[in-house]
């Protein structure tokens, strides 16, 4: 297997590339619609699969407003796999062919944790916060650690011993978030230094990469970030698989399908900034509530898993079949 960075999406740049390569097909995940890629693999006659596609209102208008641009691009896609219904009218409004376009599902509800996960994360809590409530506030952007960080201040003063594990999204704001968790008065040690969680800290810094999913082990409530700032949310699944409650704020275009089917189930609940700190009480004194929202969130990854294999039955099709 040979891995290399994709090339600038440029005719020539592209021309070149595909003449040394010469793959046999273009498969394209989710979002990565590059224009000149899908022309330049049509000429060729390579096969080109958007696979576990999603497609936003949102983003949808925005092709939709250059739409003699875009409609020959979704024309020319050899298949669609399309997470959901609502993804598939997208596509075809904007010019797939109802011919190559299928719903799959997506294959997030197919993950699964890693062996021994949680037996790791329950033993870490037992070390460091005994009988402690913890939740967890993960990928989070500017503009929302703030009205987190509030909240659970105003929550320690009627759960004195919560404990916040707040994950920023993206590694190079750790400084200016542990900052911040300072001028809001609260107590913060940080994950990278291995430093204690006493009952005196009031958040733990979550400041290393990969381990967003041992703290949703640990944790007793899991709240979905980009979701109170217009970012269109994460992924709620890594924390449902865990069988933990979900919370998020009200912007979730980018999982939109997924958090209705999770809110359906009553294993997820949207709540705004006027409220989060309401829900989030409740559910954290309400461990009866918390088990079935993560019993419903487990019920539902596993009625929805398969989509995997229906898309690696889809390339067989149109890429290994055809030839």
């Amino acid at each position: 297997m040979t891995h290399v960075f994709a090339p600038y999406d440029t005719p020539d740049i592209i021309g070149r590339f595909l003449a040394r390569v010469r793959p046999r097909a273009l498969l394209i995940m989710e979002t990565e619609l590059w224009p000149n890629w899908i022309a330049a693999c049509t000429r060729r006659g390579i096969p080109t699969l958007l696979l576990n596609g999603r497609m936003s209102a949102r983003s949808a208008r925005g092709y939709a407003r250059v739409g003699a641009l875009s409609r020959p691009l979704f024309a020319a896609l050899t298949w669609v796999a399309a997470q959901s219904e609502a993804d598939a009218q997208r596509y075809r409004q904007l010019g797939v062919r109802d011919a190559v376009l299928s719903i799959t599902g997506s294959v997030k509800f197919d993950a699964a944790p890693e062996a021994g996960l949680a037996d790791r994360a329950a033993a870490w809590r037992q070390a460091q916060l005994d009988r402690r409530p913890v939740w967890v506030a993960g990928s989070t952007h500017e503009g929302e650690e703030v009205l987190l960080l509030d909240a659970h201040r105003a929550m320690r003063e009627r759960i004195p011993d919560l404990l916040l594990i707040l994950v920023p999204r993206h590694p190079e704001r750790f400084h200016a978030v542990a900052a911040l968790i300072d001028r809001r008065g609260l107590r913060c040690v940080r994950r990278s230094r291995a430093d204690p969680c006493g009952v005196e800290v009031d958040v733990l810094l979550g400041d290393t990469m990969g381990e967003l999913l041992f703290f949703y082990a640990v944790c007793d409530l899991a709240f979905i970030g980009g979701s109170l700032v217009a970012r269109g949310g994460h992924n709620p699944l890594e924390a449902a698989m865990l069988g933990k409650p979900v919370l998020a704020g009200p912007h979730l275009f980018n999982f939109q399908s997924i958090c209705a089917d999770l809110v359906a189930a009553g294993a997820m609940e949207i709540v705004d900034q006027e409220h989060l700190e309401l829900r989030l009480t409740a559910l954290l004194e309400d461990r009866t509530a918390c088990r079935h929202m993560g019993d419903a969130g487990l019920r539902v990854m596993a009625s929805n898993r398969g989509a995997l294999e229906r898309l690696l039955s889809g390339i067989e099709r149109h890429v290994f079949s055809s030839s």
